[in-house]
């Protein structure tokens, strides 16, 4: 008893077994009361005492305070409701909580170098292999979008984006005074010949993009267009921004823009998207040891540092395995809810992608987001007019459909058929209840 065990993956190493099987088993024994980990120190035997003596097992229930907070104007992803991944997320919190003092300390900036090794390796998911001075632990993507624009751009300059994009760039450019123009589209994204042309026209100080299962359209550029919009960012020494929210959910996507241009590129990889919109940390990716310091600065100055239990838990999960669960239980549960739709809406009436957690609704038969979205309210699902999305010009009678977030699938199922019979008639032929 008080023995220290060996960390996870020396005894990966030792025993010439995948870095998992052993994080799993570790996890295993701590479920079990056999060892107890200290974020820091490392795994300990215990004996196998009472895990409720040790404060391990709590029997509160839950607050239904919190359980009934949402916030349906944000895309939100499925949330896990298998027990035993649940409890195995409730063992991560556990594990952190050993630390809970040394956690509620001022502490660097940017990650202690274990949060940096971790990040390094969910960053790996995406083909990227940065060294951990170009990787950053910040409070979410929003926070670093609007440090790495105000480096970038200055009050009255430009920068671009697609026409139907991001609501917090929107914001972001708002809040600082820029000039965001809208790039034409099609089902591959952005128009290279459109960026050229801008770039010529209005001297552009940035390019952002998100370019996997893009926020509210859901498209994904593919790597040849992606590769063409690289080149002119370079041919007009134009930084790319690129906000990955979605970018962990396919199995096999296209490589990053940051592995095409590293040299151009701002890489996003937030975790609210892949873990949970609660879990407000996002992996910054600098271009280039130039822009660190900077970058720093601004930071520091908007947020002085990420939550300190926020980055242990979410190293624990990635360190732990956890975090690749939650994962794959968000990719097969809005697959799942993507072929809910494709059996209640008519073919090629609404965008999606077979593994996006929302769909883009063009609206028909005289209807108006307005009144769509009046007739929604209740449902129980997110709806989103258009305006939030587009950057100039008229906005287009479409909503943007969030099928995740606290909605059973039966639940789910219901607006669904509500919102199919609706969209058959005119706004005067439809019920205004659900």
């Amino acid at each position: 008893m008080g023995d220290r065990l060996p960390p996870q993956r020396e005894l990966a190493k030792r025993l010439s077994i995948d870095f998992t099987t052993v994080a799993r088993g570790y996890v295993e024994a701590q479920k079990r009361g056999l060892v107890d980990s200290h974020v820091g120190r490392g795994t300990f035997v215990t004996g196998g005492q009472d895990r409720e003596r040790r404060g391990f097992v709590s029997d509160a229930a839950p607050d239904p305070r919190r359980a009934s907070v949402v916030d349906f104007s944000m895309n939100l992803p499925p949330e896990p409701d298998d027990q035993e991944l649940i409890a195995r997320m409730r063992e991560g919190m556990s594990a952190v909580a050993t630390n809970l003092i040394p956690l509620l300390r001022y502490q660097g900036f940017g990650g202690s170098g274990m949060d940096k090794e971790a990040a390094a390796a969910w960053l790996s998911r995406r083909g990227l292999v940065p060294s951990q001075e170009r990787i950053f632990v910040t409070p979410g993507a929003h926070p670093a979008l609007l440090a790495i624009f105000g480096l970038l751009a200055k009050p009255g300059e430009t920068v671009l984006s697609e026409n139907i994009t991001y609501p917090g760039m929107r914001s972001i450019a708002a809040q600082l005074r820029l000039n965001l123009s809208g790039l034409p589209m099609d089902d591959e994204g952005i128009l290279p010949d459109a960026f050229a042309e801008a770039c010529e026209r209005l001297q552009p100080k940035a390019l952002y993009l998100n370019p996997t299962l893009q926020n509210p359209l859901t498209l994904t550029i593919p790597e040849k267009r992606r590769e063409e919009i690289a080149a002119v960012a370079r041919k007009y020494h134009v930084p790319i921004v690129e906000d990955d929210a979605y970018g962990f959910i396919p199995l096999h996507g296209p490589a990053p823009l940051a592995a095409i241009a590293p040299d151009l590129t701002w890489h996003i990889g937030g975790l609210a998207k892949c873990i949970g919109a609660g879990l407000r940390l996002a992996y910054v990716v600098a271009p280039d040891t130039k822009a660190i310091w900077p970058f720093v600065s601004a930071m520091r100055a908007n947020n002085v540092m990420a939550s300190p239990m926020t980055v242990a838990l979410a190293t624990r999960w990635i360190e732990d395995g956890t975090a690749d669960t939650i994962l794959r239980f968000i990719r097969a549960e809005a697959g799942a809810r993507q072929q809910m739709v494709a059996n209640i809406l008519p073919e090629g009436s609404y965008k999606a992608d077979p593994i996006s957690f929302n769909i883009w609704l063009p609206l028909t038969n005289g209807w108006t987001r307005s009144t769509f979205g009046s007739h929604m309210r209740s449902s129980g699902i997110g709806v989103v007019a258009s305006d939030a999305f587009t950057v100039e010009g008229a906005a287009p009678e479409a909503v943007r459909v969030c099928l995740g977030g606290p909605i059973s699938r039966d639940r789910l199922k219901g607006a669904l058929d509500f919102m199919a019979h609706a969209l058959e008639g005119p706004p005067e032929m439809s019920a205004s209840f659900f």
